[in-house]
């Protein structure tokens, strides 16, 4: 039987990033007011709003790290040899467990060569580079924060499949906490980001996108396995990560989704990738992988 008091520890954990994204959103709104007060209608409150918000979860890491007594080691960072080592395993992992999706695609008819592309050399190989060094950045910031320090400090508290899944069910959810209203100017005040924090979190449970929710979940959830079954493995999370989202970006550069197509159900409108073929495609995964675990232990293999 669970006692209250590692309960309640456990639900405070569970909601403590609620409590840092608010803050965020606080100290966001009030900057942005500032700064539309400043340069007035030329910027867009809504804008430097969001680009205020991202940049306070992301500073957010070290006084996290401090507050909870964490160092590099405990978010999952090998030292430099192994990280970069791992980053290079984790591309791998990630080509591997996305490509075959994307063949799948083209093959089922819902992705087509898009041919109003300029298709040289040198614009493939442009954008191959920006795409990978895009994709790369948006890692080397989400990681740290999804399976370094968010995972780690909710695994202080409960057992690791809660935190893994609890942590997925974050990273998800911040995906979808999008707002496209734009306030009047003389409707914004200092607190105005709350405003478009209430839009941004009912396309959270807005049922048409509950399936890519369900599959940004379920990659959350693949994600958190690797961080928490190997040790010092953020590098791993990060290549793959990484290699997720280069494929995905060069996918919706090259190819448009066939609204006629009879496989259309496969995925969904948030990227055109990302929907129940991916989902079903990487519990596959993760079974295969608690499977051939539990064949090991038992000295099977």
């Amino acid at each position: 039987m669970i006692k209250k008091s590692s309960f309640l520890r456990c639900v405070l954990a569970a909601l403590s990033p609620v409590a840092v994204f608010m803050i965020s959103i606080f100290c966001a709104s009030i900057l942005a007011y500032a700064a539309v007060s400043v340069l007035g209608d030329d910027v867009s409150f809504r804008t430097i709003f969001k680009r205020f918000t991202q940049f306070f979860l992301v500073v957010s890491l070290l006084p996290l790290m401090t507050l909870l007594k964490l160092n590099w080691g405990d978010l999952g960072f090998a030292t430099r040899h192994q990280f970069i080592n791992q980053l290079k395993h984790g591309a791998g992992l990630g080509f591997v467990t996305l490509f075959p999706v994307l063949c799948a695609l083209v093959l089922l008819g819902i992705h087509v060569v898009d041919d109003s592309k300029p298709w040289t050399a040198i614009w493939l190989g442009k954008k191959l580079l920006l795409e990978f060094f895009l994709a790369l950045l948006i890692s080397l910031v989400e990681e740290p924060l999804f399976r370094g320090i968010l995972l780690t400090g909710l695994q202080r508290t409960m057992p690791a499949t809660g935190a893994v899944i609890i942590g997925a069910f974050y990273y998800a959810a911040l995906h979808f906490m999008n707002s496209n209203i734009e306030l009047p100017a003389d409707r914004i005040n200092a607190l105005s980001g709350f405003v478009l924090f209430q839009d941004a979190l009912m396309h959270v449970f807005n049922r048409n996108y509950l399936t890519p929710f369900i599959a940004l979940w379920t990659v959350g959830m693949f994600l958190g396995l690797i961080r928490t079954r190997l040790n010092l493995s953020l590098g791993l999370c990060i290549g793959c990560h990484a290699s997720w989202v280069w494929q995905i970006k060069l996918s919706k550069l090259m190819f448009d989704t066939n609204p006629q197509s009879d496989y259309l159900y496969f995925v969904s409108g948030y990227d055109g990738v990302i929907g129940p073929l991916v989902t079903v495609w990487l519990m596959i995964a993760m079974m295969g992988y608690f499977g051939f675990y539990r064949k090991i232990r038992r000295g099977e293999v």
